[in-house]
């Protein structure tokens, strides 16, 4: 009976391998159906793409808009999509501008950018947090050149040694690989302000948000690009529309969905609560499961040990964590488990980066007197992002020329914007409010009035 079982197993899994080398199309939300060969799917199908699956795409957004919970792995499809999509374009328009070799390259570049992104995305890439630290894109390298991933297994199986280090060549920027061009668009496509990783989290992630800001016409936008003879892109002048419209989305989705004050917030409380889990665990005072022991406590975090964290560790840890006896990791955990008193930000408008480091230590005697600890009763964030980065880093029409020389609106993008949110428990907000703005006068723009 035992050697039967056996043989219904091992048929099982013969059609299934079978299965799993067919091409397949996937179907998006965002894009509808996308196709991927069978030797792309073999990476897909890997522990370590899947993993994406448990890594959200916008962190803790989801505490201000609740079906902001999409993942990387979504956002990676799209992104390879939009390459593919964008090739064929490019093919279109300029025959034979990009070999079958090299669209493959570019299309797995797109598929794997976001390989080595932590729990909770660019929240967590943060020394605060992770004991080994490393950027995304380190722990993406590791991951894809290790013998212990299966990721990195596939990827070698796929491209072979030397066209899978290419693919390294490109993902880090360069220029030629063993005597052979990387031309600029190959990088352009994954990594420029007109990418195709931008284009797809912008629009995915409007439409998991629900925010009516704007909008672009992604079909338009790749239609109007071409590439010049040194190699670069550039829009066509009848793109214009489609780039301004792009840039401006982009722009609102910063100041009213990634920089949203309660997002802000509840990424202080989560990067506060881990360090302090931390803190704990170090002394002895909490007992962490071994993927949090791994990231908050190993300094010597292997490949293999990385790929096993994502947001779930986390979010199990968080009821437990919320009735600790440490009050600070309790008040954290509880406010993140039930969304409840919260800190709210003084109302100060034009409060700048610079005048927080004065207004801070005005601040903190007053919130001491008032029976809390500043330390941690009193948060910060600073937000400095341009709309656009002009000339060097920006986006060409086919006169050669930047798209702010043509447009007055994509121009007023490349100002700075920068501004300062200072949260505190909600009991004094009003009181220290009124404080504040005898320290920061509306009309006030510089720190003359602390001389």
């Amino acid at each position: 009976m035992f050697h039967g079982v056996r043989g219904l197993f091992n048929g099982k899994a013969d059609r299934f391998m079978e299965m799993a080398m067919r091409d397949r199309v996937i179907r998006d939300e965002i894009h509808k159906d996308i196709f991927v060969p069978a030797n792309h799917a073999k990476i897909i199908d890997t522990r370590e793409f899947q993993r994406l699956r448990s890594i959200q795409q916008l962190s803790t957004c989801e505490y201000v808009f609740p079906a902001a919970n999409h993942n990387r792995f979504s956002h990676s499809l799209g992104a390879y999509h939009l390459a593919r999509t964008l090739i064929g374009s490019l093919n279109e328009v300029q025959p034979n501008l990009v070999s079958e070799e090299d669209s493959e390259l570019i299309c797995l570049a797109a598929l794997l950018h976001d390989i080595g992104h932590p729990p909770f995305s660019h929240l967590l890439e943060t020394p605060e947090v992770f004991a080994t630290y490393h950027s995304h894109e380190h722990w993406g390298r590791v991951l894809l050149e290790s013998k212990d991933t299966e990721v990195g297994i596939a990827l070698l199986e796929v491209l072979g040694v030397q066209r899978r280090n290419r693919l390294f060549a490109l993902m880090d920027g360069d220029s030629e690989f063993d005597g052979r061009a990387i031309p600029p668009y190959m990088k352009e496509i994954v990594s420029s302000q007109l990418d195709v990783d931008r284009m797809d989290y912008m629009v995915r992630d409007q439409a998991n948000t629900g925010a009516q800001i704007g909008g672009f016409d992604i079909a338009r936008v790749i239609r109007a690009l071409r590439v010049n003879k040194e190699g670069h892109f550039y829009v066509k002048s009848w793109g214009l529309p489609a780039i301004e419209a792009y840039l401006v989305t982009r722009y609102h989705m910063y100041q009213q969905v990634y920089f949203h004050k309660v997002n802000m917030l509840t990424q202080n409380y989560l990067v506060r609560m881990l360090s302090r889990a931390r803190v704990l665990a170090q002394d002895g005072s909490l007992k962490l499961s071994s993927p949090l022991e791994n990231m908050l406590l190993n300094s010597a975090l292997d490949a293999k040990g990385y790929a096993a964290l994502n947001d779930a560790h986390i979010r199990v840890a968080l009821p437990e964590w919320a009735e600790h006896p440490d009050t600070v990791l309790s008040h954290y955990a509880m406010r993140l488990l039930s969304r409840r008193d919260f800190h709210k930000s003084l109302r100060i408008e034009g409060l700048s980066t610079e005048m927080i480091d004065v207004v801070l230590p005005r601040l903190e005697p007053l919130v001491e007197a008032a029976g809390y600890n500043p330390s941690i009763d009193i948060i910060t964030a600073r937000i400095s992002k341009r709309g656009y980065m002009p000339y060097e880093q920006g986006i060409l029409l086919e006169d050669g020329r930047d798209a702010a020389d043509h447009s007055p609106l994509v121009r007023s993008l490349t100002q700075p914007n920068e501004r300062a949110l200072i949260f505190v428990p909600e009991a004094i907000r009003d009181e220290l409010e009124i404080n504040v703005r005898e320290w920061v006068k509306p009309s006030q723009s510089s720190l003359a009035q602390f001389e």
